[in-house]
């Protein structure tokens, strides 16, 4: 067991310096028969791919309400989520998604349909939300949670909220809530681009400010 505080961690870079089969420094080739650069070891062979990390999560529904957590750690500290994290080898994503629920806000769901499928290709990942009923107002936040409450849809903290795919995937269920289906929807989140007239960041679902 390690004596170092649980601040002292932090995830590794996915950039690699040095092969981890032999420990050779690596070089940024494209490999014969590839078509793109890798991290390539000349010593042993070893190719290093690096393909997108999936995030699964849920968007949790208690009566009229939606479940969020306010996150305890960084990036977005302080910041309203729904609950979903990176999801872990051996699990399905909707395994990832149900224990993600349960570590950060303690809360007993019913997993429903898969709702938002979003690809992120700036920051290598791909994020799944699906929809989950609440099946009691008990919640028990773990440590990268600092609490979790209901809201409800007119009660949202959009200018609180910590990432796009969040805001994304809330706006589309208040259309969806209006409607009464609930589609699955799958869509892109582009890398936003500056707007320098304007001071803020525009993006294909409007724009958002810097400050």
């Amino acid at each position: 067991m390690t004596s170092q505080a649980s601040s002292f961690f932090f995830p590794a870079p996915r950039a690699q310096k040095f092969c981890s089969q032999c420990g050779t420094a690596l070089r940024q080739l494209i490999p014969p028969d590839d078509n793109r650069l890798r991290d390539v070891c000349e010593h042993c062979g070893a190719v290093h791919y690096q393909n997108p990390r999936n995030v699964v999560g849920v968007l949790p529904i208690w009566h009229d309400k939606i479940l969020l957590c306010r996150r305890a750690i960084e990036p977005r500290y302080d910041k309203w989520t729904l609950p979903a994290g990176f999801m872990e080898l051996g699990e399905t994503t909707a395994q990832g998604a149900m224990r993600e629920t349960q570590e950060e806000a303690g809360a007993q769901i019913e997993l429903g349909p898969l709702y938002t499928v979003i690809d992120v290709p700036h920051a290598e990942q791909v994020h799944f939300f699906y929809l989950a009923r609440v099946l009691s107002e008990d919640l028990f936040p773990g440590p990268e949670s600092l609490e979790a409450a209901f809201f409800a849809l007119d009660e949202i903290p959009w200018d609180q909220l910590a990432f796009r795919t969040i805001i994304t995937t809330l706006e589309h269920y208040l259309v969806d809530v209006r409607k009464g289906i609930f589609p699955m929807h799958h869509y892109d989140i582009p890398l936003d681009i500056p707007d320098p007239a304007s001071g803020s960041l525009t993006s294909r679902h409007g724009k958002i400010d810097l400050d």
